[in-house]
């Protein structure tokens, strides 16, 4: 009898679909593309050249991943937002210093390959890419058999920007008498999930695709919402305007990020009746019991970007903003203080 030949592919890793995974995804990278792409997907490492222009150009790095949202999306079989999420929790972050992305790199991870949700996953992080205006220049997808159960997979995102020293933005200028500025969340983004998902599915026992009337739409409708990218619209506003301080909010809501830029000797003083509370919001606080101050800790509440603008400034930035299709609304004051976030 002749001896049976064990292959990769017999413990669990399909080498062909990677490859032809590859080969589905380079026309999603290659779109998002600029002049500045040296080498791009399918090598073993990408180049990028640092843009001309600057006089003290400083790299700023970020990473971040979508969290248990991505439970949703796979109960949902709906693969192509989650990837705008990626970009999304990244490039966000690294605006918060006024850095432009330059280029992406994704990391996904599954237990067994599925050409075809791979590529959906990545084709919405190359629409994420070229709504920041960044380059998709490579990545690594992982099958790992045992470790994810079949139909699982996690993702992770780093980027890559640029801010002239000068203009990196620190947070050490705001001073009392300024003024917050917030802008319009798209919905709950991308924290939140644990609290969410045991809320919808175990609590009111709804499914994925049930129509919930409060919220006028199916459930995966709501919560894979992608979140807002709000490079470019701020990007334009510091050509013109200066901004002292930007807090992305994410876990931890305003309270949690809005203090991380804030000199010890101010507090922010923020109006929760100055914006619009978004349905979903309401829903979870109602449908959940779930007390106001653990809403305000655990998710953006309708505001996903903050920024801290002089006085004299606030109303070209609104109008900057608005023109950028940002909803825009003053939320809160800088007084003197302790470096705290107070809710009113």
């Amino acid at each position: 009898m002749e001896e049976r030949k064990l292959t990769y592919k017999d413990a669990g890793v399909d080498i062909e679909a990677g490859e032809r995974l590859v080969e589905r995804i380079k026309p999603f990278a290659a779109k998002t593309f600029d002049g500045n792409v040296l080498a791009g997907i399918g090598g073993f490492g990408a180049g990028y050249l640092i843009p001309k222009g600057y006089k003290e150009p400083v790299l700023v790095s970020g990473t971040d991943g979508v969290g248990t949202k991505l439970k949703v999306a796979q109960m949902a079989g709906v693969h192509d937002t989650v990837g705008i999420d990626l970009v999304a929790m990244c490039v966000n972050d690294i605006l918060t210093v006024g850095a432009r992305p330059l280029f992406f790199l994704d990391y996904f991870a599954t237990g067994k390959l599925s050409v075809d949700v791979a590529a959906d996953v990545i084709k919405g992080i190359a629409k994420g890419c070229e709504i920041a205006g960044c380059a998709l220049i490579g990545g690594e997808t992982a099958e790992m058999p045992d470790f994810y159960p079949e139909g699982e997979y996690d993702l992770a995102g780093f980027v890559v920007g640029i801010v002239e020293r000068e203009k990196y933005i620190t947070g050490e200028k705001i001073q009392p008498g300024d003024v917050v500025l917030g802008l319009a969340s798209s919905g709950i983004h991308s924290n939140g999930y644990s609290l969410v998902r045991k809320l919808f599915f175990e609590v009111l026992g709804l499914k994925v695709d049930d129509y919930v009337e409060e919220l006028g739409g199916k459930v995966y409708e709501v919560l894979l919402t992608p979140t807002r990218i709000y490079v470019k619209s701020v990007l334009k506003l510091l050509e013109e305007v200066e901004v002292k301080g930007i807090a992305h909010i994410t876990g931890g809501g305003i309270p949690g990020n809005l203090v991380r830029i804030l000199p010890k000797n101010v507090d922010a003083v923020i109006d929760k009746s100055s914006w619009e509370i978004l349905p979903i919001f309401n829903f979870i606080h109602s449908k959940g019991n779930v007390p106001e101050d653990e809403m305000f800790r655990t998710f953006n509440m309708g505001i996903g970007l903050c920024l801290v603008v002089s006085p004299e400034d606030v109303e070209r930035a609104e109008t900057i903003l608005s023109e950028s299709g940002e909803k825009v609304y003053r939320i809160g004051r800088i007084t003197e203080g302790k470096g705290r976030v107070v809710i009113e």
